[in-house]
């Protein structure tokens, strides 16, 4: 894994999208894997400013989201499809046909899931995958314990991922207890991974990714098993890992 450090999330946003920008720009039809949360925001906003300056077209790059929320209308304030729209989507031109996100309100769910699977492995592989770091070192919405071989599937959303989460719900609102998230297995077969980790919540959780056992317990430890990884942190996110090998 390459490891790259930056001083705060706004120079973390801006060396992100130089990496995004030559990717869409190198391959003839790029297929994005993207994240959500609040890491991302700049770098999307970023993105968004160099559409408007025409330096960048997404009109034939596909996306694929990691996840979104089961129970949740893609109306939602609080629902990734929303969030996408609100942060990117709405902002460039890309097709809405070439935006994928998995659908919390599916019928089925399960088939969901194997339809989602589906359409990654026939419009992909996905080029670049952006990824973010959860406090418990999840990757997507895969929790601690999640095998490493899981595509595609619904998970039971930790207590403290709930927590950290709650911060974009009102008080009134209970934060989803499931999701559908894209698996590790899945995230794996991505040409290249950018992780994008900030702030000082990630510590411990970057300390186990980068130097620790590759193991369940720490889902974003099987990064060191990919062939092309690459991390940017700020200081704050790696205050107590520098150095260490």
């Amino acid at each position: 894994m390459k490891m790259i450090t930056v001083k705060n999330n706004e120079e973390l946003a801006s060396l992100a999208c130089s990496f995004v920008v030559d990717k869409i720009n190198r391959i003839e039809a790029p297929v994005l894997g993207l994240a959500t949360g609040s890491t991302p925001i700049k770098l999307y906003a970023k993105l968004v400013e160099k559409y408007k300056q025409k330096k960048l077209s997404f009109q034939k790059a596909t996306t694929f989201n990691l996840d979104e929320y089961i129970g949740l209308p893609s109306d939602h304030p609080n629902s990734y499809h929303y969030y996408m729209s609100e942060h990117l989507f709405s902002h460039i031109d890309i097709s809405p046909e070439n935006t994928f996100l998995p659908y919390g309100l599916a019928p089925n769910l399960e088939k969901e899931c194997a339809h989602y699977e589906q359409l990654i492995k026939t419009r992909g592989p996905i080029d670049l995958q952006i990824l973010g770091l959860g406090e418990n070192g999840h990757i997507g919405f895969n929790e601690p314990h999640t095998p490493f071989n899981k595509r595609t599937h619904i998970v039971q959303l930790d207590e403290m991922t709930r927590q950290a989460n709650s911060k974009f719900f009102k008080p009134s609102e209970a934060v989803p207890s499931k999701a559908i998230t894209m698996g590790i297995d899945t995230i794996m077969d991505s040409k290249e991974i950018l992780l994008l980790v900030s702030g000082s919540k990630k510590r411990t959780a970057l300390k186990h990714t980068l130097h620790g056992d590759v193991t369940p317990f720490v889902p974003a430890s099987i990064l060191q098993a990919h062939s092309n990884v690459t991390i940017i942190s700020d200081e704050a996110s790696i205050s107590d890992t520098l150095l260490e090998s």
